[in-house]
């Protein structure tokens, strides 16, 4: 079954309040909302919320390359994953984000066409919970600490700090933390490489008695050659994150010294395909992985969801994202119950629909 047409829709969902990390502040989410339509009328959905800090795109960006990306593919055979990641990585270098959204909706429309989820198209079944964290955004000590008391009274078993800002700092805002929310609540940090080396080393030591779950990406990715040295003296686990965006840069990272975990994000990966080859290193190496995300919408976070079958190594999921937003145009996906355990919908694909009256008030450009 061969792509017929791809449609590519420009969106933006508006925050609740603005999400900040050491990278800057976010007031809203641009989206890409990608569907592939097969020849006789199947279709899936992908979608991406691109990131100039992080990834080098914008919406502008993968809009202006979105057009001529998705004709590269077009007549292909759904299931020939292997030479629809091979033409958009010939048509272009890099672009990760754009890219992420166009594989997704492929994977998503292909293992609708088996009548499987995706889970289960990639070999993988339902055999554990699944819980997401909430993030507490980066401000001072007492917004911070506010934000995580009424995160812990939401039902929140675990909690992201997002900190990298001033590691001396950083240390007193994990210390009210702590004390204001108690001893029950698994804490996460995330310096969003927010940190120099020596003050990552002094800072990781600082926080070392608020029981820190483990540290994501401490410091700059262009010196992710230096976090073997991070590692060696944190006492707490390094999780390499903007430092890991291919299986290239997972061989890299697995001989131990320079992190214990990796987090992947579909966006980074540039979708599925890249994402499946990191996760079967990090399995051989035994290294245990998170999937989050950027500020996308229930569609990534589905994705995550199913992903998180596939593999006993996927042990940690940050998939909050959907929730930060004022509306949500999804219909179906993953669905959050209580105590913020997130289960799927057991039927072919992802089982994912954005609202048709969404759509209408947004720009939709064929290919």
């Amino acid at each position: 079954m061969k792509i017929k047409s791809i449609d590519i829709f420009n969106c933006e969902l508006k925050l609740k309040k603005v999400f900040i990390t050491s990278l800057g502040p976010i007031q809203s989410s641009h989206h890409i909302f990608i569907r592939v339509v097969l020849e006789d009328g199947t279709y899936g959905w992908g979608e991406c919320a691109p990131s100039n800090t992080i990834n080098g795109e914008n919406i502008k960006t993968c809009l202006s390359i979105a057009p001529d990306l998705c004709k590269s593919i077009l007549d292909i055979n759904i299931f020939n994953h292997d030479i629809i990641n091979e033409k958009l990585n010939r048509f272009i270098y890099g672009n990760r984000s754009i890219k992420s959204a166009i594989d997704v909706a492929c994977y998503d429309v292909a293992s609708k066409k088996v009548n499987k989820p995706l889970y289960q198209y990639l070999g993988g079944k339902i055999n554990k919970k699944l819980y997401t964290d909430y993030t507490v955004s980066l401000d001072s000590i007492e917004k911070m600490t506010k934000q995580a008391i009424e995160i812990k009274k939401n039902g929140f078993s675990i909690i992201k700090i997002k900190v990298g800002e001033n590691g001396s700092q950083d240390i007193e805002r994990i210390k009210s933390i702590r004390n204001s929310i108690g001893d029950n609540i698994q804490l996460r940090i995330d310096a969003n490489q927010g940190w120099g080396i020596e003050e990552a080393v002094k800072t990781l030591r600082g926080m070392n008695k608020y029981n820190i779950e483990y540290c994501e990406a401490p410091i700059n990715k262009e010196l992710a050659h230096k976090l073997n040295y991070v590692k060696e003296n944190s006492p707490i686990k390094i999780m390499a994150d903007e430092s890991l965006f291919s299986s290239n840069d997972a061989f890299k990272l697995v001989d131990g010294k320079h992190c214990q975990y990796f987090n992947l994000k579909i966006g980074k990966t540039g979708g599925i395909h890249e994402a499946l080859k990191i996760i079967k290193i990090a399995e051989k190496n035994n290294i245990m992985m998170q999937f989050g995300g950027f500020i996308e919408s229930k569609i990534i976070f589905t994705v995550n969801c199913h992903l998180a079958y596939i593999s006993e190594n996927i042990k940690f999921l940050d998939c909050d994202s959907p929730l930060f937003h004022e509306e949500n145009p999804i219909i179906g996906g993953l669905e959050y119950q209580k105590d913020w355990e997130m289960k799927i919908q057991n039927k072919p694909g992802l089982s994912v629909n954005v609202k048709k009256e969404y759509l209408q008030n947004h720009k939709e450009i064929k290919c």
